[in-house]
């Protein structure tokens, strides 16, 4: 009788995948939450097990063997039907809900005040917002995420929604002040940590490039925005998080300039989620709302 076959080493092919698809052990490691030793720990001991090497180990550079594209190529769609078994399972056992990846400013400036009418439409959807953002690796705990990017991400199906644009917004008594951009030189200009960028390249767009932002630095977009409105300063606004304020005149644009960021908002989600019915509703319906004026 022949003997039965290994069991395979499961946490290490997972470590595998992930490096293989990020090419880094420090992605992976942040996308399993373990370290980058943990990461390349578990590869090795695969490797071992497998007796064959999977990864060509270069100076800060990580590259597949034959043998470890052979390999990464068979297991993406095992990997891929076993999440979509488990979920299938979990969805029929009663937990199904949608659990949505999500920024924090995102989520309060633009998702959250629109959720009733999600509710309103799809009354028995369940979502569940958690923690994402731009610079969080998308989770597989994850039903779908929105991201602010290229539109690659590998791994990931991404349906644009709407562009980043660019556009300073203040108070609207401080608003009636600013007559040009270059008035812009005696205001206070609020900055955001992640995006050092954003005020230069609307500057320069606007024909003030000389003008230099020294503001108070915040974390997040929504804190700034919301020291605009309080009269602080001029805060660079990230369309959609404005849009609601702008409306509500709660903040205003003293200069009908919006600069493209370069990159755009994104529902992103692994490909078998495709037919996920949850996500398939979701992602009309913020392709609606991302249409409505």
């Amino acid at each position: 009788m022949l003997p039965a076959p290994r069991p395979p080493f499961l946490n290490g092919i997972r470590a595998f995948e992930s490096a293989a698809r990020a090419g880094s052990f420090v992605q992976a490691a942040a996308e399993l939450h373990v370290t980058p030793a943990a990461v390349s720990r578990m590869v090795k001991l695969l490797e071992e097990r497998m007796g064959v090497a999977l990864f060509s180990r270069r100076a800060n550079r990580l590259e597949l063997t034959e043998a470890g594209r052979r390999y990464r190529d068979g297991l993406v769609p095992l990997l891929e039907g076993l999440a979509r078994l488990t979920e299938q399972v979990r969805e029929e056992a009663g937990g199904g809900a949608l659990t949505v990846g999500v920024g924090p400013t995102f989520a309060i400036r633009w998702l959250i005040p629109r959720l009733a009418d999600l509710q309103r439409r799809q009354p028995a959807l369940e979502v569940r917002i958690t923690t994402g953002g731009i610079a969080a690796p998308f989770s597989d705990r994850w039903s779908c995420g929105i991201l602010m990017g290229d539109g690659e991400w590998p791994g990931l199906v991404a349906t644009r929604l709407f562009g980043a644009d660019l556009l300073p917004v203040c108070a609207p008594a401080l608003a009636a002040k600013l007559r040009r951009p270059s008035a812009l030189a005696r205001a206070t200009l609020l900055r955001v940590t992640h995006a050092p960028g954003d005020w230069p390249r609307w500057l320069e767009a606007a024909g003030v490039p000389g003008i230099a932002a020294a503001g108070p630095i915040f974390e997040f977009h929504g804190q700034a925005q919301q020291a605009a409105a309080d009269g602080l300063g001029v805060a660079m606004g990230l369309r959609p998080y404005i849009d609601d304020d702008l409306a509500a005149r709660r903040l205003a644009a003293p200069f009908p300039l919006p600069v493209a960021r370069g990159t755009a908002w994104y529902l992103v989600h692994r490909p078998w989620r495709a037919a996920d019915r949850g996500v398939r509703l979701f992602r009309d319906w913020l392709l609606a709302q991302a249409a409505s004026p």
